[in-house]
């Protein structure tokens, strides 16, 4: 598609919060926040000519690498909330992404996310084939007060759970939607925590792609104030994912 006359560098989109997308506490879910999240990420790639449908042409798409999630406060049921993105920096076969969550004029969510440039054929990453001069970076507006990381993996670690992946866990790209590990790991702790609002923050590692029927293992551990996960598959980790609570 070409490039949108509504086109901005900073881009925002407002959506309504329904119940379909809170807990019983008719606050948002944690795998909603990020599907807007990225659903706004999305968006602005379509007005900017380098959706997935345009990456298409060369058999590519954007594939989640890291993502970190601050939190505030959560929306409730009804709240009309503003998604705002940009970008950190673009080049080559990567993209740094900044996201903000707003109600009103309050800050509720900050992010920041590491995307690659996958080819969909090939299941490899390469450089993006079309043009983003057009999109202004900025480096210097951070969303959050640390950025994504890589998560330890040399930590103790026990079976939490076995799981196969499934048809309702895969997305258009034929693998299983990177917030689908997320809602794997939130399901297997105490929800009580959650419900409580006791969730800061978490940053999520994603290392391989898991395709449909894939056999996987959840391994956890505790340290103090965090929660920390793997999900493996033959013993080697695809996704890895650290909980920090109050």
């Amino acid at each position: 598609m070409p490039i949108s006359d509504k086109f901005t560098s900073i881009y925002s989109h407002d959506w309504e919060i329904n119940f379909l997308q809170c807990t019983p506490n008719g606050l948002l879910k944690h795998t909603e926040l990020c599907n807007l999240l990225q659903l706004t990420a999305g968006h602005h790639a379509e007005i900017g000519g380098i959706s997935f449908t345009d990456m298409q042409q060369f058999d590519q798409a954007w594939v989640l690498s890291r993502m970190r999630v601050e939190i505030d406060e959560l929306p409730k049921w009804g709240d009309t909330v503003t998604v705002k993105t940009w970008i950190y920096d673009l080049q080559g076969s990567r993209s740094i992404r900044a996201l903000e969550m707003y109600v009103g004029d309050k800050k509720i969510v900050g992010s920041t996310t590491y995307w690659a440039v996958f080819n969909t054929k090939l299941r490899k990453a390469e450089t993006l084939a079309l043009a983003h001069e057009h999109f202004e970076k900025y480096p210097e507006m951070e969303a959050t007060a640390e950025s994504f990381k890589k998560i330890n993996l040399q930590r103790e670690l026990t079976l939490n759970s076995q799981k196969k992946v499934v048809l309702s866990d895969l997305d258009i790209v034929f693998h299983a939607n990177n917030v689908k590990y997320l809602e794997w790991c939130l399901d297997a702790i105490d929800h009580r925590p959650i419900l409580k609002q006791q969730l800061l923050s978490f940053d999520m590692n994603y290392m391989r792609e898991l395709m449909l029927g894939d056999e996987i293992e959840l391994f956890s551990g505790t340290e103090e104030k965090q929660t920390y996960f793997t999900v493996n598959k033959k013993e080697s980790p695809c996704f890895a994912l650290e909980l920090n609570w109050k």
